[in-house]
């Protein structure tokens, strides 16, 4: 039986050109942006490493109680006091920086992607088909183009962590807006509200805790991204992590995993807890 042999559509072939064409025109923006950022990141990291560790755990364990309640803040003092304990403060504060940078870059994206496809069918139909892919897609592979353009280090892992994170921004953005109930906006525009004013005054304060759930899982994601993100030099706990990793040092390993899963649990609190506030 002879044999039927279909030629390899070049895929890859087509994306590397493509990642060349952009590198070739436009690395010099994204250089340049690089560098500012980086510098803004140094400079917070700077200014939590300024005071002493017991300053800034009063400071969060209190932020805590107020946004959170007393169990929150008790929690927070504790958490980060053993972080603080094990050696890993300065780690901390690193990640706990490219965390709150990215998701805050994440929602200043996401937020308008998410009202635009809640307010358009065409946005919609165009905007989700997108999330999906960037859901689907492996973490490691938004390394791979972030190197080129922002080079080594926290920038690029930035990059990675806003593609990476973004999603249930824009989706529970869109959804909270969406289960606005069809009667208030149907009273809206019987008061002759025009689209600003129902988006601002109506739909948006009502799905502000559908919002915030979604900020919340952009956080976890860009928290899941911090030993991922390590691979190109972004330090911190994932750091710790990968230098654990190369040295088979479990202990290390396992000490730096637990701070993760400290800090993560801090923010998560915080998160929800602000979301159910009315």
């Amino acid at each position: 039986m002879e044999k039927f042999s279909v030629p390899k559509l070049p895929l890859d072939d087509w994306i590397d050109s493509g990642l060349d064409f952009m590198t070739e025109n436009f690395a010099f923006l994204t250089k340049a942006i690089s560098k500012d950022l980086k510098e803004v990141i140094e400079h917070i990291v700077e200014g939590l490493m300024f005071f002493p560790p017991y300053v800034v755990i009063v400071i969060f364990s209190l932020m805590g109680w107020w946004l959170a309640g007393r169990k929150v803040g008790i929690f927070t003092a504790i958490g980060l006091g053993l972080l603080w304990n094990l050696r890993l403060w300065e780690p901390t504060m690193a990640t706990l920086t490219l965390v709150l940078v990215a998701t805050f870059l994440a929602v200043l994206v996401g937020l308008p992607m998410g009202i635009l496809a809640a307010l358009s069918r065409t946005a919609y139909r165009l905007i989700m088909p997108l999330m999906d892919f960037m859901q689907t897609m492996p973490a490691f592979v938004y390394l791979i183009p972030a190197i080129p353009f922002f080079g080594l280090g926290e920038v690029s892992a930035i990059f990675s962590t806003l593609v990476f994170a973004m999603p249930p921004a824009i989706r529970l953005t869109c959804l909270g807006i969406k289960q606005v109930p069809a009667e208030l906006i149907e009273a809206a525009d019987a008061f002759g509200s025009t689209k600003l004013q129902k988006l601002f005054k109506l739909q948006l304060p009502l799905a502000v805790p559908t919002i915030m759930a979604g900020i919340n899982q952009t956080i976890m994601l860009a928290l899941s991204m911090v030993v991922i993100a390590a691979m190109i030099g972004a330090g911190g706990l994932g750091g710790e992590v990968w230098k654990a990793i190369q040295r088979l040092e479990a202990g290390r390993g396992f000490q730096a995993g637990i701070a993760i899963v400290i800090l993560a649990m801090i923010l998560d609190r915080l998160s929800q807890k602000i979301g159910q506030k009315k």
